[in-house]
């Protein structure tokens, strides 16, 4: 049967040695917490802790990364595709105010290849240490026929929990608070295609090295994502009522996100001139023709995550997460005066949240 599964493209041995070499890996994420160690066929993680909540609710979120795979697959760099993925699934709990637990990842592909898929998990690992994430299981499918040789995608999911009063969003944002930006690393894991349909548009390949982006074209737009969660968790425990609601800056873009996190009726215009896009975004759009405006809805151009905090804690807070390596800012306030919401963003993905809109112009 092994035999036959071979000769169909499927070789489970290379899966084997693959898992082999992420153990040691994977293990570094589990605490006394997590049960049962890496290989079996669900990941067990001890919640007793949880008896001591009035009413723990918990909260969770899947993602990938996109076609900023075929980015990596490009140059043949993968030790850092995993860090981009615990940043879309992890860093979308700490919104609603949770502490990540545990998180699980797959791996599709067209071969398996031992080494490739180890440093993907590697990365996956490395970023669940640093957010306080148990790595408790995962799945590497081979799809011969279906995906080629040297292709694979990658996602995952992660579960944390809160305490039902301490749930962070609209309900607690007020009139007056303090809208904050908090800086990105650079492109993250959104509108790559978009920057994949530029490079195309200009004959641009990812092994070339670009003066204008300052490097091999494919390391520059494989910056790993910032990760929030760590520093947040910290604020978090610090100033625990400082923080009204959190917006992580994904798919979507600035003004969108945003106001998926305010409550209806409210507005905020975020001032451009209160912070500087990185290079990589102006060259890019340059590159395609286009204005950073343009780019809006696609791009976080430099804000990868919000904070909307109560107006006395707003020092407090740039300070907290400047120390930890987070350049902050105030980008806008939270007001709930009545008044026409033409030329705002108002609600995302289905919720019916508040207005957002960019005004001014980026330093």
């Amino acid at each position: 049967m092994a035999d036959s599964y071979a000769a169909a493209g499927v070789d489970t041995a290379a899966g084997d040695l693959a898992v082999e070499l992420m153990k040691s890996a994977v293990a570094r994420t589990h605490g006394a917490q997590v049960l049962g160690g890496v290989g079996g066929f669900a990941g067990l993680f001890d919640v007793s802790f949880l008896t001591a909540f009035k009413r723990p609710l918990l909260a969770t979120s899947t993602d990938g990364v996109g076609t900023k795979v075929a980015i990596a697959q490009a140059i043949d760099k993968h030790d850092t595709i995993g860090q981009d993925l615990v940043g879309m699934v992890v860093d979308d709990i700490i919104v609603v105010g949770a502490t990540p637990l545990f998180m699980t990842d797959y791996i599709a592909c067209g071969k398996v290849v031992p080494r490739r898929i180890a440093d993907i998990v590697a990365g996956i690992a490395r970023a669940c240490s640093e957010t306080g994430t148990a790595l408790v299981g995962g799945e590497t499918a081979e799809h011969p026929g279906l995906l080629g040789v040297d292709d694979y995608d990658v996602a995952g999911a992660a579960v944390g929990a809160v305490e039902a009063d301490a749930l962070l969003g609209p309900q607690r944002v007020q009139n007056g608070d303090v809208v904050i930006g908090m800086q990105s690393s650079g492109l993250h894991s959104n509108g790559y295609s978009l920057v994949r349909h530029i490079l195309a548009g200009a004959g641009v390949s990812f092994t070339e090295t670009s003066d204008s982006l300052g490097g091999v074209v494919g390391e520059v737009l494989l910056e790993p994502t910032r990760l929030y969660t760590g520093p947040l968790v910290r604020l978090l425990q610090k100033h625990p009522t400082a923080v009204h609601a959190l917006s992580h800056v994904t798919g979507g873009g600035i003004a969108a996100n945003l106001a998926r996190v305010l409550p209806q009726g409210s507005w905020v215009e975020v001032d451009r001139s209160s912070w500087a896009p990185q290079d990589v975004f102006r060259v890019l759009a340059d590159m395609g023709g286009i204005t950073l405006g343009d780019t809006e809805g696609t791009w976080n151009l430099g804000v990868g995550m919000f904070a909307v905090v109560a107006a006395d804690s707003a020092a407090k807070v740039i300070e907290f997460m400047n120390a930890e390596g987070i350049p902050s800012w105030v980008a806008g306030e939270v007001s709930m005066a009545e008044r026409s919401f033409d030329g705002f963003e108002q609600g995302a993905k289905g919720v019916d949240g508040g207005a957002v809109r960019l005004t001014g112009a980026f330093a």
